[in-house]
């Protein structure tokens, strides 16, 4: 992999650590201002998820890295379709409206997260082993 690609990585994996933490922010605000029962305790989970693969983001390489990439893609996926589902047919028989606090911002991030993951897990996958 060229230095270039390996900065370019390097600036996809602070970008993804940013978003992955916005994530689960939004999700432990969500619980500090609220929201409580079974979905409160997956709002905590999925914002300790959201730190842990944050960090791992940062602090991984080599096979690691390119797992802890496509984890937190597949975290970022569930996130928002889990927000769609739950704003069209429900979900755990929890319906969702768009004016809820944060949904409309927690659509937007989810969906930049996807990007984001998308180029990262891309390029973490694309690195050669050093030999």
């Amino acid at each position: 992999m060229t230095e270039s690609s390996q900065g370019l990585l390097r600036v996809m994996r602070i970008l993804s650590a940013i978003v992955l933490l916005a994530i689960g922010g939004i999700h432990l605000f969500l619980v500090i201002d609220g929201v409580g029962g079974v979905l409160g305790v997956l709002f905590i989970l999925n914002a300790i998820a959201g730190i842990v693969l944050a960090i791992g983001m940062l602090v991984l390489h080599g096979r690691l890295l390119k797992l802890v990439s496509v984890l937190s893609l597949l975290f970022v996926v569930a996130s928002l379709l889990a927000l769609v589902l739950a704003l069209s047919v429900g979900l755990f028989g929890i319906t969702e409206t768009w004016s809820f606090t944060l949904v409309p911002q927690t659509v937007v991030i989810d969906a930049i997260g996807v990007v984001v993951l998308g180029i990262t897990s891309t390029l973490a996958l694309r690195t050669r082993r050093a030999t």
